[in-house]
């Protein structure tokens, strides 16, 4: 038994976003014969998942066409959800719409409404780049019970250092108002924290990363805060190369997976 995927486009409505958004699904397929595919699949359960998050610059289909992630996912027998939700540094925007509420609330509700993946926080993972490191860790911070692992790969770390730059001050204004309040600010959210309630954590960013400095205060904020966490720092840039070597570290080290 071989193990692919089924990769789909998926346009539905929001009734958060009061709009019609989308979303790429990877989703594992057990097949007798395709050719150079190989992997494990559950045995009779639905899938694990993983929702993986863009950046700023991206949309819902990006990681599909720059990196191998249906060929890892296959692997491994896991589900990748990757929403759209534009330039809005996953947050409920003051001026545009409730994306922080989409995506922590509505859609873990609709996707095992359209597919078949497990609901269980030990099957469940999120991980993203950049604006979706951010993402990924926030909704972990915010709601550690529903995640058994959470990875950023080059993720905006100091949300507020980056909106202090002159050419994010209109995003910002938009987004968050001027500056991220302490829901929004991954060092308030470290601060209030009950490390043993936390999933564990996965930090990783190129040395040659603009981002970088903010990653290593981070990883330091997250050491003495007791949180569990791995962190992967390296030769490497803000570009695409790394993080498609990157995410294969990152599904290598999700817990619980059959590999």
């Amino acid at each position: 038994m071989m193990v692919c995927v089924a990769l789909i486009s998926c346009d539905f409505f929001s009734d958060v976003l009061e709009l019609s958004t989308s979303m790429t699904v990877v989703l594992p397929q057990r097949t007798e014969a395709q050719i150079g595919m190989a992997g494990v699949a559950a045995e009779g359960g639905p899938p694990p998942v993983l929702y993986l998050l863009h950046g700023l610059s991206d949309d819902h289909t990006t990681w599909q066409r720059r990196t191998s992630i249906e060929r890892y996912a296959a692997g491994l027998g896991l589900a990748v959800v990757m929403p759209a939700v534009h330039r809005s540094f996953y947050a409920d925007e003051v001026y545009g719409h409730r994306y922080w509420t989409f995506l922590s609330q509505e859609l873990p509700r609709l996707v095992p409404s359209f597919f078949r993946v497990s609901e269980r926080p030990a099957d469940t993972f999120v991980a993203g780049l950049s604006m979706g490191g951010y993402g990924a860790l926030k909704w972990a911070l915010r709601q550690p019970s529903r995640f058994a692992a959470a990875a950023s790969m080059s993720g905006v770390m100091d949300v507020a250092a980056l909106g202090r730059r002159p050419e994010r001050a209109d995003l910002f204004e938009r987004v968050f108002g001027g500056t991220p309040g302490p829901d929004d600010d991954l060092f308030a959210l470290l601060d209030r924290a009950d490390p043993a309630a936390l999933p564990p954590l996965h930090v990783s960013c190129g040395t040659g990363d603009p981002l970088f400095a903010g990653n290593e205060t981070f990883v330091k904020a997250a050491r003495r805060a007791g949180a569990r966490l791995t962190v992967d720092f390296r030769p490497g840039e803000h570009e695409w190369s790394f993080w498609d070597s990157e995410i294969e570290h990152v599904l290598a080290w999700l817990p619980g997976l059959r590999r």
